[in-house]
């Protein structure tokens, strides 16, 4: 049976400045839940309308990269409760719609597996999912650049909902029968992980990543599916703006869009995507 397709949410942050929610380094999105938090339930709110099935809490920013060490140990599972809050203010408002819990990269950014630290996995992921279970209705792994952070988060999650694990990939791949996390990890040795474990993963999914190099490891899933009696869905959302790679500072400033990712841009990748489905 062909998966159903799933439309997720769109860019919270770019729709967050958009209304003029504050916006500045070091806390980036974590300022708008903490001063505005009615614009971040708009923004869900307007996802909603726009079609999506799934939104996103703002909480991809609740780590001590942004808000620092002493406010996290202080603040982090209230800000993460907030988050989901408003997330589940806006489903009720809609009357459909699931929220899924963004769990982020704990250490120091987004693209840098280098720097995690397996004991501070609990310290820094309890908050997190303490604030966000009683709303979300999934938990959401986002932008992980190894699979070695998701095993260590999904060994401490309730499994009492669907899991879903988020890539990101290195964007200067060239090959097109080849893909690779951040990391330097191979989609296939990353799936083959996510595969090995105890818990039910129910989906796969690629982000904060260019759409080329998502087409290629969306196809490697695929292939992957079709050859493994353990099933899950596979979906993706890419970046819309130019390359960045993992010397640039998480969130340092807004990137300025590519010029062939216009709504049609988009939508064309996303229906090869969608095509793909059939392939598993």
């Amino acid at each position: 049976m062909i998966t159903p397709i799933t439309l997720l949410y769109g860019r919270m942050s770019r729709e967050l400045m958009r209304l003029n929610a504050p916006f500045r380094q070091p806390k980036w999105s974590a300022l708008p839940l903490i001063e505005t938090p009615h614009l971040a339930e708009q923004v869900h709110t307007e996802f909603l309308q726009a079609g999506a099935d799934v939104i996103t809490t703002n909480s991809y920013a609740i780590v001590p990269f942004h808000i620092g060490d002493e406010r996290f140990d202080k603040d982090a599972q209230l800000l993460a409760e907030c988050a989901g809050q408003l997330a589940k203010n806006a489903l009720r408002h809609m009357g459909r719609g699931k929220v899924a819990g963004s769990i982020p990269p704990l250490f120091f950014g987004s693209y840098r597996p280098d720097l995690l630290e397996k004991n501070q996995v609990q310290r820094l992921a309890t908050p997190l999912i303490n604030g966000l279970k009683n709303h979300a209705d999934i938990w959401l792994l986002e932008t992980q650049s190894s699979s070695i952070e998701p095993t260590e988060l999904i060994a401490r999650l309730p499994h009492d909902r669907q899991i879903w694990v988020s890539f990101t990939l290195d964007d200067t791949a060239t090959s097109t029968d080849t893909s690779c996390l951040r990391s330097g990890e191979s989609v296939q040795d990353a799936i083959s992980a996510m595969l090995a474990l105890d818990a039910r993963i129910d989906a796969i999914l690629f982000n904060c990543s260019q759409p080329e190099v998502i087409d290629t490891a969306l196809l490697i899933t695929a292939q992957m599916l079709a050859n493994t009696a353990k099933k899950f869905a596979f979906r993706a959302y890419a970046n819309a703006f130019k390359p960045q790679d993992e010397t640039d500072s998480a969130n340092e400033q807004i990137d300025e869009l590519r010029d062939d990712l216009h709504p049609l841009g988009y939508l064309a990748w996303a229906t090869k995507w969608a095509n793909m489905r059939g392939q598993a």
